[in-house]
């Protein structure tokens, strides 16, 4: 029992040291923690309702997750081939795509919910 808790407990240890890493290692991973802090200031500024906080935390969420993915995939590509290879290069540009894409909805949905608030 105790053994299971301190392996639970460790597992956080590693996945806050992953989150050090990603701030720490990948630029466009401090680009995303400043869109953050921002959206989560906009929102507090223009008081934004609870539904509207919801559709902001899953687009913060699945651009934290596509960019954390993306991060682990081009440290197991340049591991399993530190050379040039097309196929590596190619796994890592869909896996930068799938960031792209989750930053690009994120924004569409910050833009739905914070236009309103700025023509007030």
């Amino acid at each position: 029992m105790v053994e299971t808790l301190i392996r639970r407990l460790r597992s956080f240890v590693y996945a806050f040291r992953g989150i050090a890493l990603l701030l720490l290692t990948q630029p466009n991973a401090r680009i995303h923690f400043l869109a953050t802090t921002a959206v989560i200031l906009a929102g507090l500024y223009y008081k934004v309702n609870t539904t509207e906080w919801i559709f902001l935390v899953v687009a913060i969420a699945i651009v934290w997750i596509a960019e954390a993915l993306n991060t682990a995939l081009e440290f197991l590509t340049d591991l399993i081939s530190p050379g040039h290879h097309v196929l590596a290069g190619r796994a890592k540009d869909v896996a930068a795509a799938a960031v792209l894409l989750a930053a690009i909805a994120a924004a569409v949905i910050g833009a739905l919910i914070f236009i309103p608030y700025l023509k007030q």
